[in-house]
């Protein structure tokens, strides 16, 4: 299939959104929203989808899931946003996790892990980023030394999500090179009950069932085979983590952005002031269309760079989904900011259930990379142009 003809979504996939939009719809915003209320975490949607095969839709049919891609699993995370009711750890457990364990993990690693990723009975949280490090992941300190045939595992972690609810994490940590003493990237999946791996949750405003968490490690031992495929992969591995979570970023962020745009297109039909339902008038009808139309753009973006990974073009694909992450972040910021101002005073009230997407939106433009970076990576990479770092 050509990028031309990609962005064209096949009868599978149509049925596939269609199915998942109708499971959107019999959980919705309501359901998350009490979810969130009662400090529960959205365990009823999690299971329904995992029983009906979406959330392994991206990981292999030998191991349980359904065989497809990243343009698959992002179609499912898209439109449970579109109904209200995104799972966040979807970005995390199948579609980082599970793509690396998928890609790079030994026959062990993946027969231990890819089945429950699959089915849902297991997840896994992803942790890269540190207190110090920011976006430059070249300034991690996490490091694994070797202690006879077991690793040791040292250091911090912060805004990690799910580690609560997470059999396991899957650590970005560095070795040294035993030929050129330099420090380099691999990945660790550390057990969530092991010994010496600590948890604090971070006292966050957003509104989610997903808690963030800090971590520390302290001299953590792990096995042999808790060292995710070869020492020698690096960056290789670590970025077959990294685009397909854009990817799905990319995919929260429009569908919390149609969300937001549907309900503002309901309250414009009804709401009428002047005799006319207020969405008769340009000055709301307009910038909602202009809303719709940076959406679906992002969403075609989205999907390039889900074909392009899926196909195994990893050069390519990094490009397109910094670019897709980017173009729906400040879609569905937008989006969201618009819809909250055609409702007016009740955009701000819980029974319309807007306000608290005002930050949740944010989120897509800070994590897991910010938009400064992207355009850092977009001026560089793409441009040619010179580092000013």
């Amino acid at each position: 299939m050509s990028i031309a003809t990609a962005v064209v979504e096949t009868e599978e996939h149509k049925a596939l959104r269609s199915a998942v939009a109708a499971l959107g719809r019999r959980y919705g915003r309501d359901y998350l929203t009490t979810v969130v209320r009662e400090g529960r975490h959205p365990d009823d949607l999690w299971a329904d989808a995992a029983k009906l095969g979406y959330l392994g839709v991206n990981l292999p049919e030998e191991y349980g899931g359904g065989g497809g891609g990243i343009a698959e699993l992002s179609i499912v995370l898209e439109e449970l946003g579109a109904a209200g009711c995104p799972l966040l750890m979807m970005v995390v457990s199948p579609a980082i996790c599970g793509t690396v364990i998928a890609r790079f993990g030994t026959d062990r690693q993946k027969a231990a892990w890819l089945p429950g990723l699959a089915d849902g009975s297991l997840t896994m949280a992803f942790g890269i980023t540190e207190p110090d490090a920011g976006s430059n992941s070249h300034r991690i300190t996490t490091t694994a030394r070797r202690d006879g045939a077991d690793w040791l595992l040292t250091g911090r972690k912060v805004f990690v999500s799910g580690v609560d609810i997470a059999d396991a994490t899957l650590i970005v940590g560095r070795t040294e090179d035993a030929r050129t003493g330099s420090l380099k990237p691999c990945l660790f999946i550390v057990p969530r009950e092991t010994p010496g791996f600590q948890r604090s949750q971070i006292d966050m405003e957003l509104q989610a069932p997903e808690k963030q968490f800090e971590l520390v490690l302290d001299d953590v031992r792990l096995p042999a085979d808790a060292l995710v495929g070869d020492e020698d992969a690096g960056l290789l591995q670590l970025f077959a983590g990294l685009n397909p979570e854009r990817v799905m970023t990319a995919a929260f962020a429009v569908g919390m952005g149609r969300y937001a745009l549907g309900r503002a297109v309901e309250y414009a039909k009804e709401r009428t002031v002047w005799k006319a339902p207020i969405g008769a008038h340009q000055a709301i009808a307009h910038p909602l269309a202009q809303a719709h139309i940076e959406l679906e753009l992002a969403r075609l973006m989205m999907q390039k760079a889900a074909h392009l990974y899926d196909a195994g073009d990893d050069l390519g694909a990094g490009e397109a989904a910094n670019m897709a992450k980017y173009a729906a972040a400040e879609a569905c910021v937008k989006a969201v900011d618009q819809a909250v101002h055609t409702l007016g005073g009740n955009g701000l009230t819980r029974e319309y259930g807007l306000a608290s997407l005002i930050t949740a939106a944010r989120v897509a433009r800070i994590a897991p990379v910010s938009r400064e970076m992207i355009l850092n990576f977009v001026s560089h990479q793409s441009l040619g142009l010179p580092k000013s770092y």
